[in-house]
């Protein structure tokens, strides 16, 4: 489950700090916009933070792993809301990136709860 765990949190840390390289021009320039820079960049962090997290702390994989997500996937809501209002950047590739961490997140998070659910050992040294 560890490994499950870091994988999807690193991928999607990557995701996000990607992100936000986009909208600080740094990646591409033509989409900046500071706030979702600002934003992509707190989640992003957060999820890094939680995978080395899950490092220091093998017992608490699972805890930090889910945390991680569900914050994330609340700031992703929070963005499509903004999106939605027009306060947001509201690009295709501003979509597709929302929809694309929706699904990765859902899957993180149901990964984890499967696991926990099948009654597999939730500590993150078994794997």
């Amino acid at each position: 489950m560890a490994r499950v765990a870091r994988w999807f949190l690193a991928v999607e840390a990557a995701a996000f700090l990607s992100a936000a390289g986009v909208h600080s021009g740094v990646l591409w320039r033509g989409h900046e916009h500071a706030r979702a820079a600002t934003a992509e960049t707190v989640i992003g962090l957060e999820l890094a933070a939680a995978l080395l997290a899950t490092v220091a702390r093998p017992a608490s994989t699972r805890r930090f792993a889910v945390g991680a997500q569900a914050f994330a996937l609340l700031g992703t809501a929070v963005g499509l809301f903004t999106i939605a209002i027009g306060i947001g950047p509201r690009t295709a590739p501003d979509l597709a990136f929302h929809a694309a961490v929706i699904v990765l997140l859902v899957a993180g998070l149901l990964r984890l709860s499967r696991e926990r659910l099948a009654g597999r050992p939730v500590r993150g040294s078994a794997v």
